[in-house]
C-alpha cells in the first residue's frame, strides 16, 4: 500500500484515464503531494492508447502492447482505483456519481474522458457495428473477428482520417490471412478533406492498391444484419462494419452546469473549466482562446500543465498557461508497416516513417511500461541487530491477509485457546468457536484484514466475504456483525467520506448475507485495517473440518492464485486485467455455494491464508485420513500460473510450503500453497453427490470443480 506519515487534507480526483491522466499519474508517482488523496474513475483497469490502434488492428501489435496499464499505474501513483464509469458530476456539491457506490467527494476534480460516437444515432448501427471510440470496444471486437478464419467482408463509415486509416489496417489484416472479399469506406461528404492534397492523393492510392472501394457524397439510411442499406435504395453486404464519423461528448457532461462548446467542456489558458476546481484535458476538453482539432498531441502536452496546476489548486500555488503549438504532424498508418507524415502541406510517406512512428509510439507506452522502482527509505545507520532480517526481502503483501505463518501462529496461540467453560466449544482448526446459548446453536467467528487496494468499498466488500466464510463453511447462517477499523489519520471530513464509503459497503454485504451490523469500534493508525466479527446460528451441529469420510469427493468452490496476483501487483508484475479479475472473485459471496454444499457436506472449511494443501491438511488430521489431489483439475485464476511459473510469491508462502515439504513448489504447484483471501469452500461430499453438487454450484456461477477424493488414514496428502 502506498502510505504517508503525514495526514491526509485534500481529495482529488481524476475521472478518465486518458493519455493526460496517465501521464500526470506517472508524474505524481514520481513526485507526489503529501496529504493529498487521489483518486482515479474509470471504466475498466486499462485505457488503450490511440496512436496504436490501426496498428494492432492491422495485426502488428498485440493487444497488451496497446493498452496502458492503470491499475500498475495507479499503484504507482499511490492512487486508488475506482474501477466504474462516473455519470454525473455535480460542482455545487463537489460529488461525483459512480454506479453501485456512493457518490465520491472532492475538493479538486480532473476530467480526461474522450469522446464517444454518434453512429449509435443511425438506426440498426447499435446492434450491427462498432463504434471507433471508445477505442476499447472496438479493440476487443476486432480481436475477436479476427480470430475466425471464413471470408469476410468490412465496412468503415467515416472517410475522415481515422476511417482511413481503420480499414486500411483492417483490410491488410484481413489480407494477410487471404480472407478479405470485400472492403468499403463511405463518407457522406469529401473523403480527407482535413488533409492537403499530396496527402489526400496518397491516401487514395492506398485505399486502391488495398482493394478498399471509396463511396463518396453518400449517405446511409440504416443497418441490419449484415447490410449496410444506403440512401439511394442500394445494399451493401458487411460482415464487420466500424463507424468513425460523428465523434461527440459524453451526455452526462452536459447535466455538470459546467460551460461546455458542442458538448466538450470549455477550458480555460490553466486548463480549468467553468468551475476553478474542476479540470478538464484532452478531447472531451474545447479550448475557448486557442481551439484546436481532436489530437492525442495536445492531451500529451497538456499533462505537464495539468500536473503543475492541480498541485497549485491543493497547496495555494500560482497556475501556469498551456500554450498549444499551432500544427502538428500527423503520423497516419497506411495498412502495412508503412506511414504518411503530413504537416503544414507537405507530405512523405514509406516505410522509414512507419519505423519512426513506431519508435515514437513505442517510447510513449515505455513510459507506462517501465516504471521506475523507488527506493525505499534508507535503514537508521545504528540498528539492532536482526532488523534486516525481520524486514526481509520483499514488502509484506496484503495477498496473505498479512497473516503470521502457521507455526507461529500455533505456538504463540496454541496454550491460550482451549475450552475455558462448557458452553463454549472451539472448533477443530477453525478460528472459531461454537456457543451454546439456551436452546440455540450459535457460532461467532473473526477475520480482519490490512488493505491491498486503495478503493475502501471494494477492500471493505472483500473483508466482509472473507471474515463471512467462515460462517458460511459452518453451515451457519449469519447473524449479527462488529465492525472494527483503524483509519489512517485525515481530516475530519475525510475521515467522513471514508467511513461512509466503507460502511455503505458493509451494510450492502452483511444484509446480503443475512446479518445486521449492531455496532464497531474505530482507532487510528498508519495505514487502513478492515475487520469484522460475526454470529451464526446452526438448525444443527455445526459443519467443521472433521468428519470427511473416506471416498469422499473435494469439491472446491473458487480457483486459486490471490496471493500470487497481489504480490504481483505490488511489484508491478500483474497485468492490470488479472488485479481486476482476483478483485472480482473476491468479493464473490460463497452464500449460494454453502447452500448447495451444507445438505450434503461431511466436512467443510473455507480456503484462506494456510493455502489450499495447508487446509486439507487441517481437514485430514481433523477427520484422521488422507487424501489424494488432481493437479489438472484444480481451478486458476486468469495469469497466476505464469506469475507462479515466475517465481512470484507472497510474504508467507514459504511458511505454508514448510507445512508439506515432499509435494514440491516448482513451477504453478506453488499456487497448492499459496495463501488465499477470500478464497473458496473446500468441501468434503459423498461420491455419488459430487456430480450434482457441482452442477447446482455452476449454475450459480461458481468456478467450481472436482479436485480430488479423501483417502484412508496413514496416506497423507498425495498429487496426482
Amino acid at each position: 500500500m502506498h502510505s504517508s506519515r503525514l495526514p491526509l487534507t485534500r481529495d482529488l480526483v481524476l475521472v478518465g484515464g486518458g493519455h493526460t491522466h496517465a501521464l500526470l499519474l506517472r508524474m505524481w508517482g514520481m513526485n507526489p503531494l503529501p496529504g493529498v488523496r487521489l483518486t482515479l474513475i474509470n471504466p475498466g483497469p486499462t485505457a488503450p492508447y490511440s496512436g496504436m490502434l490501426p496498428g494492432f488492428v492491422a495485426g502488428h501489435y498485440t493487444r497488451e502492447a496497446l493498452d496502458i496499464d492503470l491499475v500498475k499505474l495507479a499503484r504507482f501513483a499511490g492512487a486508488r482505483l475506482i474501477l466504474g464509469a462516473a455519470e454525473q458530476i455535480d460542482p455545487a456539491t463537489k460529488r461525483i456519481a459512480v454506479p453501485g457506490r456512493p457518490e465520491i467527494a472532492y475538493d479538486v476534480a480532473s476530467i480526461d474522458i474522450g469522446i464517444t460516437s454518434a453512429m449509435p444515432d443511425l438506426p440498426g448501427f447499435a446492434d450491427h457495428a462498432i463504434p471507433a471510440k471508445p477505442l476499447g470496444m472496438l479493440a476487443s471486437a476486432w480481436e475477436a473477428f479476427r480470430a475466425d478464419s471464413s471470408a469476410a467482408r468490412i465496412a468503415c463509415i467515416g472517410g475522415g482520417v481515422a476511417g482511413a486509416e481503420l480499414i486500411l489496417a483492417m483490410s491488410h489484416a484481413l489480407r494477410q490471412h487471404n480472407r478479405l472479399t470485400q472492403a468499403t469506406l463511405i463518407d457522406s461528404d469529401t473523403a480527407l478533406s482535413a488533409l492537403g492534397e499530396q496527402s489526400r492523393s496518397r491516401l487514395r492510392a492506398a485505399l486502391e492498391t488495398h482493394g478498399v472501394t471509396l463511396l463518396e457524397q453518400t449517405r446511409i439510411d440504416r443497418l441490419t444484419e449484415g447490410e449496410i442499406h444506403l440512401e439511394d435504395g442500394h445494399v451493401l453486404l458487411s460482415d464487420f462494419t466500424v463507424g468513425a464519423a460523428g465523434a461527440r461528448a459524453y451526455g452526462w457532461l452536459g447535466s455538470s452546469g459546467l460551460e461546455q462548446h458542442d458538448g466538450a467542456l470549455v477550458v480555460d489558458t490553466n486548463l480549468q473549466t467553468s468551475d476553478a476546481h474542476v479540470f478538464a484535458a484532452g478531447d472531451c476538453a474545447h479550448m475557448a482562446r486557442t481551439p484546436r482539432p481532436k489530437a492525442g498531441v495536445y492531451a500529451v502536452r497538456q499533462a505537464p500543465i495539468l500536473f503543475h496546476n492541480l498541485r497549485a489548486m491543493l497547496s495555494g500555488g500560482p497556475l501556469k498557461d498551456y500554450h498549444p503549438q499551432k500544427d502538428y504532424l500527423k503520423l497516419i498508418s497506411m495498412g502495412g508497416k508503412t506511414a504518411l507524415a503530413d504537416r503544414n502541406g507537405r507530405s512523405f510517406s514509406g516505410a522509414l516513417l512507419w519505423r519512426w512512428k513506431d519508435h515514437i509510439d513505442r517510447k510513449f507506452m515505455a513510459k507506462f511500461d517501465d516504471l521506475p522502482v523507488m527506493a525505499p527509505p534508507p535503514l537508521p545507520r545504528l540498528r539492532a541487530s536482526g532488523l534486516e532480517e525481520a524486514l526481509g526481502a520483499k514488502p509484506m503483501c496484503g495477498g496473505c491477509g498479512s497473516k503470521v505463518g502457521r507455526d507461529s501462529l500455533n505456538r504463540g496461540l496454541g496454550s491460550y485457546t482451549g475450552a475455558a467453560r462448557a458452553d463454549v466449544t472451539p472448533l477443530p482448526g477453525d478460528d472459531a468457536a461454537q456457543l451454546q446459548t439456551g436452546g440455540a446453536i450459535q457460532v461467532i467467528s473473526t477475520d480482519h484484514l490490512r488493505a491491498f487496494t486503495e478503493d475502501p468499498m471494494t477492500m471493505t466488500r472483500i473483508t466482509a466475504q472473507h471474515a463471512l466464510n467462515d460462517i458460511w463453511a459452518m453451515g451457519a447462517r449469519p447473524q449479527a456483525a462488529t465492525v472494527t477499523l483503524i483509519l489512517p489519520r485525515q481530516t475530519p471530513d475525510l475521515q467522513e467520506r471514508l467511513l461512509g464509503e466503507i460502511m455503505s459497503a458493509a451494510d450492502q454485504e452483511m444484509t446480503f448475507a443475512g446479518a445486521a451490523i449492531v455496532g464497531g469500534h474505530t482507532s487510528l493508525g498508519e495505514e487502513l485495517t478492515l475487520g469484522f466479527t460475526i454470529t451464526g446460528l446452526c438448525a444443527s451441529a455445526p459443519l467443521t473440518l472433521a468428519g470427511a469420510q473416506e471416498g469422499d469427493h473435494l469439491i472446491l468452490t473458487k480457483p486459486l492464485g490471490t496471493g500470487t496476483i497481489l504480490a504481483a501487483e505490488m511489484t508491478g508484475q500483474a497485468r492490470g486485467r488479472w488485479v481486476a479479475d482476483a478483485l472480482d472473485l473476491m468479493c464473490q459471496s460463497q452464500r449460494k455455494a454453502a447452500e448447495v454444499l451444507c445438505a450434503q457436506a461431511h466436512a467443510m472449511t473455507d480456503v484462506t491464508g494456510f493455502g489450499l494443501l495447508g487446509h486439507l491438511q487441517g481437514m485430514c488430521e481433523a477427520s484422521h485420513l488422507g487424501a489424494e489431489i488432481r493437479f489438472d483439475a484444480i481451478p486458476t485464476m486468469c495469469g497466476a500460473p505464469e506469475l507462479a511459473e515466475a517465481g512470484v510469491r507472497s510474504t508467507i508462502f514459504d511458511d505454508n510450503a514448510a507445512l508439506l515439504p515432499g509435494i514440491g513448489t516448482a513451477g504453478a504447484r506453488a499456487l497448492l500453497f499459496d495463501p488465499q483471501t477470500s478464497g473458496g469452500l473446500l468441501a468434503a461430499v459423498p461420491s455419488d453427490q459430487s456430480e450434482q453438487l457441482l452442477d447446482q454450484l455452476r449454475n450459480h456461477g461458481y468456478c467450481a470443480a472436482g479436485i480430488g477424493v479423501m483417502r484412508g488414514a496413514g496416506e497423507g496428502i498425495v498429487l496426482r
